[in-house]
């Protein structure tokens, strides 16, 4: 686990120099076709040297929900065990990892009707409303959602619409389930967190610039020729691809885009942070040390029992 630009892919590939691994994406933009260069996705030659799972699996336009995740990580989880390797799980979208080890609640379907109805609320009275509201229903989910994360903001009050409690009262009541939290699996959790943030921020200005001199506005284009794709969709929403929206609708020019890319990205990155120093039982690594691959490598090498190595 990390934040973005931390470096995960690239210890994941010497992970898997070392150990029987295959690697299992948890990404929330690298599920999406198409969208190579503004999630980051390993190139092919890299998904050709270690499998890797759960990449590439609906269209933009489509739909995905952490439950589905879930879902679709433990059937690859058992696969690649049935096969005599180890599940390695990469990623920074940190709600996966939770809902993975932790389980969810039975939550309702999205109801088209009242999302629509929330989605002209926010347009009309702004999300600074639909939070505050949320904060009067839901409190406790409202303290972890940021004021502009529309599509949280929505889904928590569509919750509590639809089922007449608190989303995070559902939450915990799925933490006394165990077949909803059934994970027969254990983990080694390894978190790489930056011992200089400013250099992390560096990092993120730098990689985003890659990606527009790889075609990230390109591609984006692309997707809008070829799909019927619109501003508020998920896939649409992501870090980089919001961005290049405003772009391509003429909203801002290129600097401005490439200014509100990274601020975005960094602000990511500060949610990931936080996810991160919130979870318990993880072993921490400065993603900036030059002989980070080393430290984990050997990490893992003392952790993972006989019987798995051999």
């Amino acid at each position: 686990m990390g934040p973005t630009a931390s470096g995960k892919s690239a210890i994941a590939i010497k992970i898997a120099q070392c150990f029987p691994v295959e690697i299992i994406s948890v990404d929330s933009a690298q599920i999406y076709r198409y969208m190579d260069i503004g999630s980051a996705k390993p190139d092919q030659e890299i998904q050709e040297s270690v499998p890797h799972h759960l990449i590439d699996l609906i269209n933009p336009y489509e739909s995905y929900s952490a439950a589905r995740f879930r879902s679709d990580a433990l059937i690859a989880m058992q696969a690649i065990v049935a096969r005599g390797r180890i599940p390695l799980l990469v990623g920074g979208t940190m709600m996966y990892f939770k809902v993975l080890s932790d389980g969810l609640a039975e939550l309702p379907s999205a109801d088209k009707h009242l999302r629509d109805q929330l989605e002209q609320t926010a347009r009309s009275e702004g999300l600074l409303a639909l939070h505050s509201r949320l904060k009067l229903l839901d409190p406790v989910t409202a303290a972890g959602i940021q004021p502009s994360d529309s599509q949280r903001i929505q889904r928590a009050l569509e919750v509590c619409y639809l089922t007449g409690k608190p989303m995070s009262v559902l939450l915990a009541q799925a933490q006394e389930d165990k077949w909803r939290s059934y994970f027969p699996y254990q983990v080694i959790n390894i978190a790489l967190l930056p011992s200089d943030r400013t250099i992390l921020h560096d990092h993120i200005a730098q990689r985003f610039d890659r990606m527009l001199a790889m075609g990230l506005v390109e591609e984006l284009s692309g997707i809008r020729q070829k799909f019927p794709v619109t501003a508020d969709m998920p896939a649409m929403r992501c870090v980089g691809y919001r961005q290049a929206w405003c772009y391509l609708d003429n909203q801002i020019n290129l600097a401005k885009m490439r200014e509100m890319g990274v601020i975005a990205t960094r602000q990511l990155a500060k949610r990931q942070l936080t996810w991160l120093r919130s979870m318990h039982d993880i072993q921490s690594f400065d993603c900036l040390a030059s002989d980070l691959s080393s430290q984990v490598i050997d990490h893992l090498a003392k952790n993972l029992s006989d019987e798995v190595l051999c």
